[in-house]
């Protein structure tokens, strides 16, 4: 990722809030973006709208990164995600790993997991809402509500097997 001689300190100024610094970021960036993106994408569309997320969210995101040492992986764990998200394979695999349920139809699939959430204890539902409708990394969630990673991740996993048991009947 450093190849194109992106400086720590230029990472630590954006991680900063730097406007300057992470508008130079994402210029350097951007051509490894490309380059993992076209990788890692099962197609030339999706490897260019994975590039645009990447691009958007690490100018987003970039206040999170707590070590400067960690925005290589940390950038292309978000080119990995955005490959799998746009080939299918992320969330919706989760919740739709048996037949009865890539056989129904879009709308009531979406009505069921809707349910799925609703039935969800209130401390459970928060957490499935914050992480898989708002997109929140585990970290930013626990920061919100109090809570360390780890018990974040257990509930997340409790609350996900929650919501496969209900669908399942």
């Amino acid at each position: 990722m450093n190849r194109q001689g992106i400086a720590p300190e230029l990472v630590l100024a954006a991680v900063g809030g730097d406007k300057t610094a992470i508008a130079n970021l994402l210029t350097l960036a951007q051509p490894d973006i490309r380059k993992y993106a076209g990788f890692h994408c099962s197609s030339r569309e999706d490897a260019e709208d994975a590039s645009q997320e990447t691009l958007w969210l690490l100018s987003r995101r970039i206040g999170t990164l707590r070590t400067v040492a960690a925005f290589p992986g940390w950038l292309m764990m978000i080119v990995r995600r955005e490959c799998a998200r746009l080939a299918g394979k992320f969330r919706h695999a989760e919740l739709t790993p048996h037949e009865p349920f890539a056989s129904r139809p879009d709308l009531e699939l979406r009505l069921d997991v809707a349910a799925a959430i609703e039935s969800l204890p209130e401390h459970y539902r928060r957490l499935v809402v914050l992480r898989d409708l708002r997109d929140m990394t585990v970290d930013e969630i626990a920061r919100d509500v109090g809570l360390s990673r780890e018990a974040v991740k257990g509930r997340l996993n409790r609350a996900r097997a929650l919501m496969r048991e209900y669908l399942s009947k």
